[in-house]
């Protein structure tokens, strides 16, 4: 009887056994085969975090590859709400207090306590919240100090100007929402870069496991974008032309030097300027460049094309003479003048554009048909964005011919009625000095990408505009302003000869031209052999309101030419053209 109740018992004991043992063998299968990846999944979630690895930004060089634009490494500092909140349960051993370490955050990287607070409360079941973007190295090293265990950091490149506004109104600015200005916005397809990402296992207690980050997706760096433009003499020009504008209490400038014989920018300065690096700096129009945003009413520096324009016609030379009344008259009483008074004179064209006669230069413009002059001008660029196609560039404006009454019929050859931009006229001047070849205007020589693919290079295909005939007589009928004309102390520069035009033009009010004006001077050197264009322009000045306040930054912005690209004298000197007859 025992023994039986004994077998009884043996027996199912080891039917219990053995069901124990298929249930935990079936669990065993499902847990470690059939729900393995499920359940490592879920695990890795609860102990992994997810975090972006950042490419590097391109930087943005001159044409001798001196830094304008690049990145340096900051650190945002980050947190784990989900672990804060879960150590500062008060079950645990040894609880934290968020709201000590909080203000212990906040006094490492000034950021405020609502601050903070805030974005770690936004999601408390949230891994990830921001404390501090774009720290430095120094915050990162305080927050370390502080050793908060559910606080992390990661690196984010961010923009730097090294030259601070040298060319700052050039390469623009990154803000908060990304490019916002300049090269940075125009080429950021050529510099941004593209992040990756990668993961890291943290322990119970929210502490990153060392060895444990895993890249799954490589971020690739941006490319170098390459400007034409040679910094010191960027530097320069931004000097000099601020200097003089405060001098003289305009209320803008530019000044632009080109390189004749490909249409590189070499100096683009504005005033005033934006510094990159502050851009609360300034007004929120001088954010970009005025000297592609900005057109006005050139003046007397139009005149040159007008010269070009019966040149090439076959119309005239520089030596054909004209009668330049003191004004000229229409049917409606509206007439038109010179600024000085005077009867009738007789001038050359190489006299009209010396003495900068507006009668005298209707009179060549009197030779063409509209059609013919508006063809010309179109040629020229004018009422055209340049192909820089620079953000928040200005094509100026050029009426249509039906719109031209009889007093713009003539005005349009003097520059009033007509707008252009500063980069519009340093066009001009490069056609003219360039035997009349038009070349695209230039501010980017490439984009060199991570693999050593070089893009965005510019076109080098001119336009012939006008003759090479018709381009030479006109420069050598401008080299009389330098040579004889009431600047002409202001302009010479020894040994060299300069080809150049003067501007005063009025500036329109609601219709009306008032008392302000905008001065220019623009040229070339030397003008035997022309290389480099220089155009200096400032708008509404209170003192000195005729071309003579442009005349000094002009002369020294093409002395620094010299100077920097050691161009060579002039082997004689400018021959003696008849302005009189």
């Amino acid at each position: 009887m025992n023994t039986r109740k004994t077998g009884r018992r043996l027996s199912v004991t080891v039917l219990v056994l053995l069901a124990t043992i298929l249930v935990f063998s079936f669990k065993l299968v499902d847990i470690q085969v059939v729900r393995a990846a499920e359940l490592n999944e879920q695990s890795l979630g609860k102990r992994s975090v997810a975090v972006p690895t950042y490419g590097v930004r391109g930087n943005i060089v001159d044409a001798g590859g001196v830094l304008l634009a690049s990145s340096v490494i900051r650190y945002d500092i980050t947190a784990s709400p989900k672990v804060m909140y879960a150590l500062a349960d008060p079950t645990n051993t040894k609880p934290i207090d968020p709201a000590t370490e909080i203000a212990e955050l906040a006094e490492a990287t000034g950021e405020t306590v609502e601050t903070i607070t805030a974005s770690l409360s936004a999601n408390p079941e949230s891994d990830f919240a921001y404390v501090h973007k774009l720290g430095t190295l120094e915050v990162l090293e305080a927050v370390k100090a502080l050793k908060i265990p559910w606080v992390y950091s990661e690196v984010h490149p961010s923009r730097s100007y090294p030259n601070g506004a040298v060319a700052g109104n050039l390469t623009g600015f990154i803000g908060t929402d990304g490019p916002q200005a300049g090269m940075e916005l125009d080429y950021d397809s050529c510099l941004a870069a593209t992040n990756g990402s990668s993961t890291y296992e943290k322990s119970k207690d929210g502490v990153r496991l060392p060895g444990s980050t895993v890249t799954t997706k490589e971020p690739v760096d941006g490319g170098t974008l390459t400007l034409t433009i040679n910094s010191d003499l960027q530097f320069y020009t931004q000097e000099q032309l601020a200097a003089q504008a405060l001098k003289v209490g305009a209320d803008w400038g530019t000044a632009m030097v080109v390189r004749v014989s490909d249409g590189a920018i070499m100096a683009a300065a504005d005033y005033p300027s934006v510094d990159p690096n502050d851009v609360n700096g300034v007004p929120n129009t001088a954010l970009g460049s005025l000297a592609f945003s900005t057109p006005y009413e050139p003046g007397s520096t139009f005149k040159p094309m007008t010269a070009a324009m019966a040149i090439d016609q076959g119309l005239a030379d520089a030596g054909t003479q004209v009668v330049a009344p003191g004004r000229i008259y229409f049917p409606n009483g509206q007439y038109i003048k010179d600024v000085w008074a005077h009867s009738d004179i007789r001038l050359t064209l190489a006299g009209v554009l010396m003495n900068s006669s507006n009668t005298g230069i209707s009179k060549f413009s009197d030779m063409m048909s509209q059609q013919t002059r508006y063809d010309y001008f179109r040629a020229f660029g004018i009422g055209v964005k340049t192909d820089v196609g620079f953000p928040g560039e200005s094509a100026g404006s050029l009426r249509p011919i039906s719109e031209w009454d009889q007093i713009t019929n003539y005005t349009v050859g003097f520059g009033q009625g007509v707008s252009a931009t500063s980069a519009q006229m340093a066009s001009v001047y490069q056609t003219l000095g360039n035997n009349g070849v038009k070349m695209p205007l230039t501010l980017v020589k490439g984009c060199t990408m991570p693999d050593g693919t070089v893009t965005d290079t510019p076109s080098s295909a001119g336009v012939q505009v006008v003759s090479e005939y018709a381009a030479d007589q006109t420069v050598l009928a401008m080299e009389t302003i330098v040579s004889k004309g009431s600047l002409r102390a202001q302009l010479q520069i020894p040994g060299y000869r300069i080809a150049a035009k003067t501007g005063t033009a009025e500036v329109p009010e609601n219709g009306v031209y008032g008392n302000d004006r905008i001065v220019s001077v623009a040229g070339m050197i030397p003008a035997d052999d022309p290389q480099y264009v220089v155009i200096v322009t400032l708008g509404k000045p209170d003192i000195m309101k005729t071309s003579a306040a442009a005349a000094a930054p002009f002369k020294n912005i093409m002395t620094q030419v010299i100077k920097t690209f050691r161009v060579e004298p002039s082997p004689e000197p400018a021959p003696d053209v008849p302005t009189t007859w």
